[in-house]
């Protein structure tokens, strides 16, 4: 049998009595057409059963419906959960992805950003923090990062202070005698740096015995789990009569220090609390489920994809106007109690 052709822009304005510029119109610029036309075309491409050829009309108008994701890693859960939302965006929005992985390195991203340009993406979403938003406003696409610094940049973030006061809080309301919190140095241009803020601010406020300990846990499990184990053989060493109270800085590394607890004793004692930060699969799915500071990543990635459009469909107007200046959403963390702070539930288990 012989394929039938797909009908052709010649056969739809047959059809429809319309001119061939109409029918153009009608899928480059269909904000031209009055609604009623709108619906005659759509109808009547059902009705020849017409498959529309998208490398056509990407030749034809310039437009590819794809966005460029840069990100860090996929080594920690939240990066990973948060790709995984970004995408699932593609229902609503009708915008598809292409995706690298920089690994902190600065001129390997430029690269990338290059070949994106190349494929002629409308907008970028990034979430690496290796090139300055300086440099990134340079860019001739609309950009909007997700948690990095964004002085110069839409962007769309967690209330991480919040997050960090919310993390004490929870640990102070269980007695602790002295109160950890664990993190990879931070600059304090990026918004993460809020959760060690938020922490150190509740402890002075209320007194409370502290410390920051501050690692470079790197992007791999070898790494984490090596300099992880150092910070638990001191905390045991230094704290050892003493109820801790440990607050760290994503879920993948909480998640890394509850294994190391359970090597050593066991079981999770009694005097070691943990709480997490994301609400990534793993603070659910570990041996026991720790407690975290949910950063709601699906209403990130919804509205940083939302934000996006938003400037790229401005972009596509006759007369565009320019965003005067970045625009910044704050998206509040949710707190969640698990096995590692509710030790009742442990029991259940």
């Amino acid at each position: 049998m012989t394929q039938k052709k797909n009908p052709t822009f010649n056969d739809i304005a047959k059809y429809t009595n319309f001119s061939k510029t109409t029918i153009s119109r009608y899928f480059n610029n269909p904000d031209s057409l009055t609604l009623e036309n709108q619906e005659i075309i759509a109808d009547a491409l059902v009705k020849l059963n017409y498959k529309e050829n998208k490398v056509a009309r990407i030749l034809a108008n310039g437009k590819t419906e794809f966005v460029g994701i840069i990100i860090p890693d996929l080594y920690h859960h939240y990066y990973s959960e948060m790709l995984n939302q970004i995408l699932s965006t593609y229902e609503t929005f009708g915008y598809k992805f292409l995706v690298f992985i920089g690994n902190k390195q600065e001129e390997t991203e430029r690269r990338y950003i290059q070949e994106l340009l190349a494929y002629k993406i409308e907008g970028m979403i990034i979430l690496s923090h290796t090139i300055p938003s300086e440099e990134l406003a340079r860019l001739p696409i609309p950009i909007v990062t997700i948690e990095r610094e964004d002085e110069s940049i839409s962007s769309v973030n967690t209330d991480n202070y919040m997050g960090g006061y919310q993390a004490a809080s929870l640990l102070a309301r269980h007695k602790c005698d002295v109160l950890i919190h664990v993190n990879s140095p931070t600059n304090e241009n990026v918004p993460a740096y809020g959760r060690l803020l938020g922490f150190s601010n509740f402890c002075k406020e209320h007194g409370l015995k502290h410390e920051i300990l501050l690692r470079e846990l790197g992007h791999s499990h070898q790494v984490a789990q090596s300099v992880l184990l150092s910070a638990l053989e001191y905390l045991a060493a230094h704290y050892s009569s003493q109820k801790k109270g440990i607050f760290v800085s994503n879920d993948t590394h909480a998640n890394v220090l509850l294994n190391l607890l359970i090597r050593r004793y066991g079981y999770l004692p009694d005097d070691w609390l943990i709480v997490g930060f994301d609400n990534s699969p793993i603070s659910r799915e570990a041996i026991f489920p720790i407690s975290t500071i949910g950063q709601q990543i699906d209403k990130l990635a919804y509205e940083a994809v939302s934000l996006l459009v938003e400037q790229m469909n401005e972009r596509k107007k006759r007369k565009p106007l320019p965003l005067e200046k970045p625009i910044h959403k704050v998206i509040t963390p949710v707190l969640f109690r698990r096995a590692t702070t509710e030790k009742d539930e442990l029991k259940n288990l």
